[in-house]
């Protein structure tokens, strides 16, 4: 619980992409920061329940940028740093944001002058919403910059003032969009509220990762995915925690970063997605022993379903068998964790979300939507009561929401997951069950991607599904038929999947790409991905 006098504790230790580079903000420091950005947020005619967009890589003004927001009643839109200018502006218009907070380039493990404000130039261009930019100066790098419209963060800081009262908020009050995948092409802008979430991450955040004073606490995830936004930002500062923001990449400079991390900063609760742990344990167990860990007390996981051989590598390699595992479930849409092990009270079954958090009824649904009693069952994952942190709509189209949760089966919400419940009533997560993929932990509506690829020129028609992948968990699997008279060839394949990292990002870009003559016009074109040779042109 929140006690006064704390301002000289340790709020936020920030990891900077070069293992040399680190800082800390206390929460003195963090409030200070806050108040003068939410002064400038305020210079730039930002007022209660204007949205914001935020496009940065993991730096600290992004955290500052947020919570400026929040202390101001303005709605921040956080877009990962990976998106391309296309995506950036699709979720801007959607959302009528009025001002863009960006920064000149960013790093990224080995990489280094990732365009962050040119692709903001590019997509600001098309969104008359906007009438500002902020830009964090990271890496010094040159940058076209229009006197008439952008401004340095650092100089707009540098004469903000110091004091800037809270905005009073109702617990409705939208706190943020946060944009995620669907079934059809168009992201979804999830909305948030103040009073519900934050009271959910803050409790899931205490309970879950039994989080207790002093605990240096890293959720290795993006900021930009509702993951880091609760328990990276809100839940771990709503408990006065430790949180660690890392900026880089877990293979960089090698494959123990990660594990110097924590010994760097005595971490005692590490949380990370599967896709992590099956790269790093590919490498070895060298990487990881090289480093102590003696100061881990907990480990979990997020963003899809962890396999046995990573669960158990974790566990004994990482964990040295001494540390819980919390393999948690939940969404976007439902703002905090549903579904996890209890650390040292819940027995652990490797692979299994488990059982329901404190509140939570999850129920299996038939193809008719009628409860599947007794164990084991299997079917569709839905939630038979509300909770507080789940999501209120999706921005500006409340239909939407309606259609995508609720209308399959009245009186439940329908999480687009199917899933196993064993003979003791452990849940099994067992995929999706839309046209929905998760690619590393990241959900992309297939819809999207074919979109992205039907706009090279030579594509007459593109379908997309996910395969297993040794790596990501998913994969991207496209079937691809090109314009009559069209070759397929090894420029044309580059040429698609340049296409699709320019409109939707780099980790959109599919794994396979197979040429076809024709593609079945029908929900069975899903199957075709454990059948390739259906469709291939010799066939």
């Amino acid at each position: 619980m929140w006690k006064q006098g704390h301002g000289d504790a340790t709020a936020i230790i920030w990891e900077g992409n070069s293992p040399d580079e680190d800082k800390t903000f206390t929460y003195s420091e963090l409030l200070a920061q806050v108040k003068r950005f939410a002064n400038v947020l305020k210079a730039q005619g930002i007022r209660k329940g204007d949205r914001v967009c935020i496009y940065l890589q993991m730096v600290p003004e992004l955290t500052i940028a947020m919570l400026a927001c929040a202390r101001i009643g303005a709605v921040h839109s956080v877009v990962f740093g990976a998106f391309s200018a296309d995506s950036l502006r699709d979720r801007i218009n959607d959302s009528e944001c009025k001002l863009l907070i960006t920064q000149d380039t960013a790093f990224r493990g080995d990489r280094s002058g990732i365009p962050m404000k040119a692709n903001g130039d590019a997509a600001v261009a098309k969104c008359p919403s906007i009438t500002g930019v902020i830009v964090v100066r990271r890496t010094g790098d040159s940058v076209d910059f229009d006197e008439s419209r952008d401004v340095w963060w650092h100089e707009a800081m540098a004469t903000a003032d110091d004091e800037c009262p809270p905005e009073e908020m109702d617990a409705e009050d939208p706190l943020f969009i946060l944009y995620t995948s669907g079934s059809t092409g168009q992201p979804k802008g999830v909305l948030h509220t103040t009073g519900g979430y934050l009271v959910y991450t803050s409790f899931t955040h205490e309970i879950v990762f039994d989080y207790h004073e002093g605990d240096v606490y890293f959720c290795a995830a993006d900021i930009g995915w509702i993951t880091g936004h609760s328990y990276i930002v809100y839940g771990p500062l709503s408990n006065r925690a430790i949180t660690l923001m890392f900026e880089s990449i877990p293979t960089y400079p090698d494959f123990g970063r990660y594990w110097q991390v924590i010994d760097k900063h005595q971490v005692n609760l590490f949380y990370t997605a599967p896709t992590a742990l099956r790269a790093l344990m590919k490498e070895g167990n060298d990487w990881v022993t090289q480093h102590s860990r003696s100061t881990l007390r907990l480990l979990g996981t997020v963003g899809e379903p962890i396999k046995e051989p990573e669960w158990l590598w974790y566990y004994n390699i990482v964990g040295d068998g001494r540390c819980p595992i919390v393999d948690t479930w939940w969404q976007t849409e439902t703002g905090g964790i549903l579904m996890t092990p209890l650390p040292g009270a819940t027995p652990l079954k490797p692979g299994s979300a488990t059982l329901p958090f404190f509140g939570i009824e999850p129920v299996i649904l038939d193809e008719e939507g009628k409860e599947v009693e007794g164990n084991p069952a299997r079917g569709y994952l839905c939630i038979k009561t509300a909770w507080p942190g789940v999501m209120r709509t999706v921005y500006g189209n409340h239909e939407r929401f309606r259609e995508t949760y609720f209308d399959r089966f009245p009186g439940y919400y329908m999480t687009g997951d199917g899933t196993l419940r064993d003979e003791d009533g452990y849940y099994w997560i067992t995929g999706r069950v839309d046209d929905v993929l998760n690619i590393s932990g990241h959900r992309l509506g297939t819809a999207e991607v074919e979109g992205a690829i039907g706009q090279h020129e030579t594509v007459a028609e593109a379908a997309v599904v996910g395969y297993p992948h040794e790596i990501k968990g998913q994969g991207i699997y496209a079937y691809v038929t090109l314009m009559s008279g069209v070759s397929p060839s090894d420029d044309i394949e580059t040429g698609i999947k340049g296409v699709v990292r320019q409109y939707i990002g780099p980790h959109a870009t599919p794994d396979k790409i197979q040429f076809a003559p024709a593609l079945p016009q029908n929900p069975l074109r899903q199957n075709y991905a454990a059948h390739p040779s259906l469709v291939d042109g010799r066939k």
